[in-house]
């Protein structure tokens, strides 16, 4: 009983803050502090919970990559994943990059360039990204694969595409998945009802967010 009165005190005093000082209490109680708000009031508000980190980029094949040693020009340039997820340096063995971050990379390129030198630098950079993609076919008025740099939605995809030709079939669009597969080895793949995108409706369910290698088929209405 005593943390429930804690508890109804603290947001009693949390709205009379609201209330005096010309603050907004949003919906989900996201606040917005209006100008004029004295400091005393603002420490009373409850902390911010940090922006998560964005993930960083895996590497994967075809994916380019500039490889640089410091004050060894001649060892540095350009290099290309192959399909075996494999890279060639200049100097010393091949090294397996995909499925990497570029730090978890620049150890291990590290490690292998210490057997030449004593203590390598070494920079890695993604110059080229060619392992993320998504793919759309059919009734769109751009076909092809997309780079996939960050999230991106059905929606999004479409939207990249051009949008949906005249008599494409809306609420039959088929996505194949390029990384789940069912029980018989065979790729998963799911319906799409444009038409419900794209009046808000069953989001969640239609709108979801893509993976590499994802493939979406529009066909004609």
């Amino acid at each position: 009983m005593k943390q429930q009165s804690k508890g109804i005190a603290v947001g009693m005093a949390l709205a009379a803050i609201v209330a005096t000082s010309g603050m907004a209490l949003a919906r989900g109680g996201q606040i917005t502090v209006r100008p004029g708000v004295p400091p005393e009031l603002l420490s009373k508000l409850p902390a911010v919970p940090p922006t998560a980190p964005l993930p960083s980029f895996i590497i994967g094949p075809d994916d380019v990559l500039s490889i640089s040693v410091l004050r060894e020009p001649e060892w540095s340039g350009e290099v290309i994943v192959r399909p075996d997820g494999k890279i060639t340096l200049k100097l010393g063995d091949d090294i397996v990059a995909a499925g990497l971050t570029t730090d978890e990379l620049k150890e291990k390129v590290t490690a292998e360039l210490k057997r030449f030198f004593e203590e390598p630098t070494v920079f890695i950079q993604v110059k080229q990204i060619n392992s993320r993609r998504v793919y759309v076919t059919g009734a769109v008025n751009k076909q092809g694969a997309f780079p996939l740099t960050g999230p991106m939605t059905v929606l999004q995809l479409i939207a990249a595409a051009g949008g949906l030709e005249e008599f494409a079939d809306s609420k039959n669009i088929m996505l194949i998945s390029g990384t789940q597969k069912g029980r018989d080895g065979q790729p998963l793949s799911y319906r799409i009802n444009y038409n419900d995108i794209s009046k808000g409706k069953n989001l969640a369910k239609y709108n979801i967010e893509l993976r590499p290698g994802d493939t979406l088929i529009v066909r004609g209405g």
